[in-house]
């Protein structure tokens, strides 16, 4: 089963955003981008204050699942 985590490996400030992309299979960069963009034509502070309560809600990915390889999609 897929559960979302805070990334350890690809994180900037707490692995909320690195975390969205590992869970989405999407680009870490972008995920960060689109949320800067969207937090900055929001006012900014609904953004940061969203951040934060996933930051605490969210759990770090476990260390025996962060050394585990990605699993891929089979085409």
């Amino acid at each position: 089963m897929k559960k979302l985590y805070r990334s350890t490996t690809n994180k900037m400030v707490g692995g909320v955003c690195g975390g969205w992309a590992e869970y989405y299979g999407w680009d870490a960069t972008l995920v960060r981008i689109a949320y800067a963009l969207i937090s900055l034509f929001s006012a900014a502070f609904p953004g940061i204050l969203v951040y934060l309560i996933f930051w605490l809600i969210v759990p770090k990915k476990p260390q025996e699942l962060a050394a585990a390889p990605e699993e891929k999609p089979v085409e």
